[in-house]
């Protein structure tokens, strides 16, 4: 999946080049089956600002509302661009403070471009303690009016950001108390997920093994095909290598996320990345482990 991260910019001649350059991932996925998604952050196609002030139910003057309304048509083209390819699109999550607007507007796109199958994809952070509560919440909408859902399901980057301005502005802290928390829900959302995937379409987005299992292994149980459209498994370029590959060997859909970008506009995407792994420590470690433990298997090969 090539995703485009730029962010936080803050010009409309910023955000129509970040539209463009989405729209030009949408033809290189056209032209290559091997491209799965396209993926698009709603700050890099409107201003950060802008949403929060949406998300905190503030008046918009004359000059932000047609703001917004080129935010909205940044979003509907890259949609539709996806749903004329047949191309299914991520639309990434971000700060509690600006989610719900976002979750506004996937669920417009999904209404619109959903009702054949699931084209447009919303993602849900599973550390947020009410983001299960969402997506149960969503789906009923979508069983309502009659279109797919997509849920990118991911644990979530943003958490210390998060707890500190909970902290600084006296509101209790979305996030979930500890990592079990997080992983139960996260566990449970598979669960749900697959309990209605005729009509729902599941990214896990996930470095975390046992999470991978646990939805490799309700597959098998239930009897739901390895290669099934609507279930992916997915990993960050050169992370968790192990786990994408021996998925893939066993003929599940496996995608690898590939950010790329101008380096100092992307530096944000990838510092959060940095420090969410933090958390996998053991994991990575574990990796390094298998990597030496097959170069030394070649070498003796090799002999």
């Amino acid at each position: 999946m090539l995703d485009y991260s730029v962010e936080g910019e803050d010009s409309e001649e910023s955000f129509d080049a970040c539209c463009n350059e989405i729209l030009r991932t949408v033809e290189a996925a056209k032209n290559n089956p091997l491209i799965s998604f396209c993926v698009f952050k709603p700050t890099g196609l409107g201003r950060f600002d802008l949403l929060a002030k949406i998300d905190a139910k503030e008046t918009l003057n004359e000059n932000e509302k047609a703001e917004y309304q080129r935010l909205l048509d940044r979003c509907d083209k890259i949609c539709k661009a996806c749903y004329d390819a047949d191309i299914r699109v991520l639309v990434d999550a971000e700060h509690s403070w600006i989610q719900d607007t976002i979750d506004d507007i996937a669920r417009e796109m999904m209404e619109k471009y959903n009702q054949e199958k699931p084209i447009v994809y919303n993602t849900y952070q599973l550390y947020r303690h009410d983001k299960l509560a969402s997506l149960k919440a969503d789906f009923a909408y979508a069983k309502t009016q009659d279109f797919h859902l997509g849920a990118k399901i991911v644990r979530g980057a943003y958490m210390e950001i998060e707890r500190e301005r909970a902290k600084e502005n006296g509101y209790p802290s979305p996030i979930q108390p500890d990592k079990k928390a997080s992983d139960i829900d996260y566990n449970e959302a598979i669960h749900f997920c697959l309990d209605n995937i005729d009509q729902i379409g599941l990214m896990a987005g996930t470095h975390n093994e046992q999470s991978c299992r646990i939805l490799a292994e309700e597959l098998e149980k239930r009897y739901i095909p390895h290669n099934i459209p609507n279930v992916f498994f997915a990993q960050l370029l050169g992370m968790s290598d192990n786990l994408s590959f021996n998925l893939a060997a066993a003929g599940y859909n496996v995608a690898k996320y590939m950010p790329y970008g101008p380096v100092k506009a992307v530096m944000p995407y990838l510092f959060r990345r940095a420090q969410e792994n933090t958390s996998v420590g053991g994991q990575t470690g574990r990796e390094l482990s298998l990597i030496m433990k097959e170069l030394k298997r070649r070498k003796a090969t090799k002999k």
